[in-house]
């Protein structure tokens, strides 16, 4: 199946589909030889498609994880502050590059998804799939009626 170059570097680990894009524009992917040009489709599993001359690696197959993140933790893929990330829980033992789906604030704790499926992540996240997302919170004081009824508005 043809899909968009960036998007199989990303999947091989080059980088975010955005970085895989650099990469394209700087003239170092070559698809079957030619040089690669944004827009350009390709086959993983038929082409041969190459990074400054080398062949990437297979493409992984896809990986979903359910984390209960527990407080603490950061949702993200680096930190400048040095605050532990939540990927780091399964780092050592799942060795594939993945990303959060959704978000969960550092002192919140809860179920968090990872994968390596773009195309799951957007289905999950985007408002068209109308995925219902419940969340608990507890407050350190009461929440005053009128702010409950302003958020129930969105």
């Amino acid at each position: 199946m043809e899909e968009r170059v960036q998007k199989i570097l990303a999947r091989a680990g080059y980088g975010s589909r955005r970085s895989c894009e650099e990469l394209i524009e700087q003239g170092r992917v070559k698809i079957n030889g030619q040089a690669a040009i944004l827009g350009s489709k390709a086959d993983a599993s038929k082409d041969k498609i190459t990074v400054d001359g080398s062949a990437i690696p297979q493409a992984e197959a896809f990986v979903y994880i359910a984390l209960h993140k527990p407080r603490g933790y950061l949702c993200a893929n680096s930190d400048p502050e040095g605050r532990p990330l939540a990927s780091q829980l399964f780092a050592s033992v799942i060795p594939v590059r993945l990303f959060h789906v959704g978000r969960l604030d550092y002192l919140s704790s809860g179920l968090i998804l990872y994968t390596n499926d773009g195309d799951f992540a957007k289905i999950v996240t985007h408002p068209s799939s109308e995925i219902e997302k419940e969340y608990l919170v507890e407050a350190a004081r009461p929440i005053e009626e009128q702010l409950l009824k302003q958020y129930q508005k969105g």
